[in-house]
This record gives structure tokens, C-alpha cells and sequence, in this order.
């Protein structure tokens, strides 16, 4: 018999895989082995549909990633971005195209999305769940960032009636930088990294208008201003720890739980999609009895970091690059001066 009709003959007796975290990370993985015929359930703490603290932009993504995890289709009416425009505090610095477009789509209904497609290919997803880390055979830790101490907060909400400059535009100040871009309905993602400032006050939209006040962003703000903010779609999260996140030994991490990028780089939501995508066949070798789990944990490991590590390394020094006075004056000179190669940073922290 066929390797593949035999595969097909026992697929009732692979081993389950349990995925605590649904989000793009929890809920693409999940889409890609129920494709491939194993038996998934998501565990997720919180309740959909959510606002979450994320660009929004997905950029950097490759089509076989999409196709190898089953979850095309949720992005087929999405918005496509291409011109982007850079900011030094209120200055103009750099206009440019990206090199492909990238998709527009908020998380409100992104993860809606995924969580039903899910449902609809035979998957559980089961809402308002909390697990405990752990390293057992067949569970899979997609829950988010490893919180700890740290000098960021970031903030995001949706405006209405915001007029657009470009599809994506950048604003780097003194204490942080935040990216507008649009997605469904009308309405813009403005979310912002900023250093904690004990000092900055208000609820929902008014406290980002305040940290981008105090960073030297006062056109965005007054444009901000002059918009309709959705109240319900504010977030804001601290305690966030940039680059690798030190997973447990043993512990099968995908998603921000595994790394989590600079935001600048807008390509956090693309490597969600591509460490589910590292996760598929290590996964399925488990389930169907070909490795150990601990050989799934290192084979991913190892994708991981032959993936991820050149860029987050260049990430890294970009990131302090641009929380350097010296820095974002280099920065600011070179797109002035039209020298500032941004292609080849994009490419940077794309490969």
C-alpha cells in the first residue's frame, strides 16, 4: 500500500495535539494540521472576537506559507498596502513602495476568521480556557509573549475619518514610534511603541494622544485628534520582552511565545504565520508515531532559529538604533539626504 493511502487509512489513530493560545500563531497552526488530518483543540483564555495590540500589517508573508497552512482564503478581501511614508517627528524623511503589497485586516475580524475556519475543518476551539506552561508530548505553546519587566508599553486603537498620507505610514519621535495603517470598514490602526512614562495620563485613545504629545509627534497627534477614535478598540500592554523569548527546555513554542520582533519592522504578524508553518511537520511526524516529542521539540527549535535569528538580530540593532538620539539623527539625515536604503533594511528583517 501506498505510503500516503496508508497514512490516510489510519488517520483516526494519530495522537492528538492540544494548542494553548488562539491566536494567529494557535489558530493557523491548528488550520494546517486538520488539513494534514490530525485531531486539534485550541485552548484560548480570552473570547473572540477581540481587539488586540498589533500593527495590523502583514508584510513579508510568502504565499506558500498561506497555502501550506490552509488559511488563504481568510485574507482574500483584505487590503493591500504599497506606498509608504516614514516620519522623523513632524518632518517628512523617506516615501517609498514595498516591494510587494502587503494585507490590511485587523485582528477583530482576522482571528474570527481563522477561529471559524477552524471550527469548519473539524477542529475544537474552546473559549475562555486557561492552561498552565508545561512541556508534556503533544501540547503546543502558543500563548503569547513571556511577560517580564521591560522600559515598553505598547498602544493601539482604531480611528474613523483619519485621512491617510500613505497606505503605511512610520513616525519615529523621542520616546518611541508608531505605524498607521488601514484595514476594513473605513478605519485605521494606530499603534504605537513607546518607553513607560509614569508621567503620561488619560483613558483609551486620550492616554496614546498624550505619549505621542510627550514623544514630539504633535501633527499626528492634532490629526488624531480631529478623527473619530473607537473607544472599544484601545489596548495597551506592557511587560514585554523584545527578541527571543528564552522558551522552557521541552517547551514546543510557536508565535510570540517563541520571538517576538520589533513592531517597526511590521512583520510580527508574518512570523506568526511562518512558526505555525515550522510547526506542521514536526507535528505531524509526532502525531503519527515517526519521532519523540522531544525530536519534534528540537526540530522545530532548529527551523526557529535558522528562520528567525538573522533577522531579529538586525531587528534588535535597528530597534536601538532608533531609541538612540544619535540614531534617529542618522536616520533622519540619510532619508533627508535621500540616502537611506530602505530596501535593503526591509530585506533585513524579512529573511
Amino acid at each position: 500500500m501506498a505510503r500516503g493511502d496508508s497514512c490516510a487509512s489510519i488517520a483516526h489513530l494519530k495522537a492528538p495535539i492540544v494548542i494553548v493560545g488562539g491566536g494567529l500563531a494557535g489558530l493557523s497552526l491548528a488550520a494546517g494540521l486538520r488539513n494534514r488530518g490530525v485531531n486539534v483543540s485550541v485552548h484560548e483564555a480570552g473570547h473572540y472576537p477581540r481587539h488586540r495590540v498589533c500593527g495590523e500589517f502583514i508584510s513579508g508573508v510568502e504565499a506558500s506559507t498561506l497555502e501550506a497552512l490552509g488559511i488563504k482564503e481568510v485574507f482574500e478581501d483584505s487590503r493591500l498596502h504599497r506606498s509608504v511614508l516614514w516620519f522623523h517627528g513632524d518632518q517628512r524623511i523617506h516615501e517609498n513602495v514595498l516591494p510587494t503589497p502587503a494585507y490590511g485586516v485587523s485582528r477583530h475580524r482576522l482571528d474570527l476568521r481563522l477561529v471559524q475556519l477552524v471550527e469548519r475543518l473539524g477542529g475544537e476551539v474552546r473559549q475562555g480556557v486557561r492552561e498552565t506552561r508545561g512541556s508534556e508530548a503533544g501540547k503546543v505553546w502558543a500563548a503569547g509573549r513571556v511577560a517580564s519587566e521591560s522600559q515598553w508599553i505598547g498602544l493601539k486603537a482604531h480611528y474613523l475619518d483619519l485621512p491617510m498620507l500613505a497606505d503605511l505610514e512610520m513616525h519615529v519621535g523621542t520616546n518611541g514610534y508608531v505605524g498607521l495603517a488601514g484595514v476594513e470598514d473605513g478605519r485605521v490602526n494606530v499603534c504605537g511603541l513607546f518607553r513607560v512614562d509614569r508621567q503620561r495620563s488619560g483613558k483609551g485613545s486620550a492616554l496614546q494622544l498624550d505619549y505621542l504629545r510627550a514623544g514630539g509627534f504633535a501633527e499626528l497627534a492634532d490629526r488624531l485628534a480631529r478623527a473619530m477614535p473607537d473607544e472599544a478598540s484601545f489596548k495597551g500592554v506592557s511587560a514585554l520582552q523584545l527578541g527571543w523569548q528564552e522558551p522552557e527546555t521541552g517547551l514546543f513554542s510557536i508565535g510570540d511565545a517563541a520571538a517576538m520582533i520589533p513592531p517597526f519592522t511590521g512583520n510580527g504578524m508574518s512570523m506568526a504565520f511562518q512558526s505555525a508553518e515550522s510547526a506542521l511537520d514536526p507535528l505531524t511526524a509526532w502525531s503519527a508515531g515517526d519521532c519523540s516529542w522531544p525530536e519534534a521539540v528540537s526540530s522545530l527549535q532548529a527551523s526557529l532559529r535558522q528562520r528567525f535569528s538573522r533577522r531579529l538580530g538586525a531587528a534588535g540593532l535597528l530597534q536601538g538604533l532608533l531609541g538612540h538620539p544619535l540614531g534617529r539623527g542618522l536616520m533622519n539625515g540619510l532619508g533627508r539626504s535621500g540616502l537611506l536604503p530602505f530596501r535593503s533594511l526591509l530585506s533585513l528583517v524579512r529573511q
